[in-house]
């Protein structure tokens, strides 16, 4: 816990730096082009909410800099977005969640071969070489906690399955960490993980699924919490009673509040906040008026979110 604290002071400084005296960097006047996916599910649905935020946040801090935020329902869609973005709003910088990391590394290489300065968010490109920067949740971290915290409450012992979430760098990092405790715990058997896409009705179907298969479920790690109401919705139809823990991910207010409650079944969340793209927005536009360049990584950390602590994670007004 002392050293997210750290890195949550490391970040806040790097933010309160760059930002300081914009009257400072007034010669650059970047175009900032903002590529992230559209609402398909709740996180998503906040960071398209803290795009637009931080967009009028930043075109009021910087006079002349421009930002151009666009949202994509697939990854085919957000590459020829990224194309778009460069030829024809002529964008200098771009800052991306990619919908997927394969399909969007190429087209993405390729502007940044024209001289764009690009930052990734979230879900990393297969290739490195095509990005200058990278902010994201510490995802590693995100599947480490949420295994320690089932095995703790789990005694050790019983039957899990796990949902994946859609096919990125950020799911492998996750579920590697989750799977690298567990192997510490011989008396938990993982029996299945598959993708439910981070979205519900996807996360139902997969839940459904594991319901029909396996006769003992006694938790699962549904590894965000849109996932987890479909989860929760599907175990309420098979009218099972064997299933005493489902644990989500990302912070959202409703499972925030169920925390809080004390609910039976959701008992702790782990977080990975959509407003790390308003973060990723905000250092990117004050190094490029400053014509500077971001560190290679930055990280923000997950923390388990428990009825301890849930309230300080919980924002009603939040569109997630």
């Amino acid at each position: 816990m002392k050293s997210s604290i750290r890195l949550v002071a490391v970040l806040a400084t790097a933010l309160a730096a760059l930002g300081a005296a914009p009257t400072a960097f007034a010669q650059n006047k970047p175009h900032i082009g903002v590529s992230i996916p559209a609402a398909t599910h709740g996180w998503t649905g906040g960071v398209v909410y803290w795009a637009n935020r931080t967009k009028a946040e930043l075109e009021k801090q910087y006079p002349g800099l421009k930002v151009t935020v666009k949202t994509a329902g697939s990854a085919s869609e957000q590459a020829n977005q990224v194309q778009d973005l460069h030829t024809a709003s002529k964008i200098d910088t771009l800052v991306i969640l990619p919908f997927e990391s394969a399909p969007l590394t190429q087209p993405v290489a390729q502007v940044k071969g024209k001289g764009v300065y690009v930052t990734v968010v979230d879900r990393g490109l297969t290739d490195t070489n095509a990005q200058d920067a990278y902010v994201a949740g510490d995802n590693p971290g995100f599947g480490k906690v949420a295994a320690e915290y089932m095995a703790k409450a789990m005694g050790g012992k019983g039957n899990v399955v796990v949902l994946r979430g859609i096919p990125t760098v950020i799911d492998n990092q996750r579920v590697d960490a989750f799977n690298a405790v567990m192997k510490s715990h011989p008396g938990i058997k993982v029996l299945d993980a598959k993708h439910g896409n981070w979205n519900r009705d996807d996360a139902f179907k997969v839940m459904q699924d594991y319901l029909t298969r396996f006769k003992q479920i006694d938790a699962v790690w549904a590894s965000d919490d849109d996932m987890a109401v479909g989860v929760q919705k599907a175990i309420e139809q098979a009218k099972r009673t064997d299933i005493k823990l489902v644990l989500g991910g990302a912070g959202s207010k409703d499972y925030i509040k169920k925390v809080m409650d004390g609910d039976k079944t959701v008992t702790a969340d782990v977080t990975y906040s959509p407003a790390m793209i308003a973060d990723a927005m905000k250092l990117t536009a004050a190094a490029r008026v400053k014509g500077e360049k971001l560190p290679a990584s930055t990280i923000i950390p997950s923390v388990l979110v428990t009825k301890e602590n849930a309230k300080q994670y919980y924002f009603p007004d939040s569109p997630f």
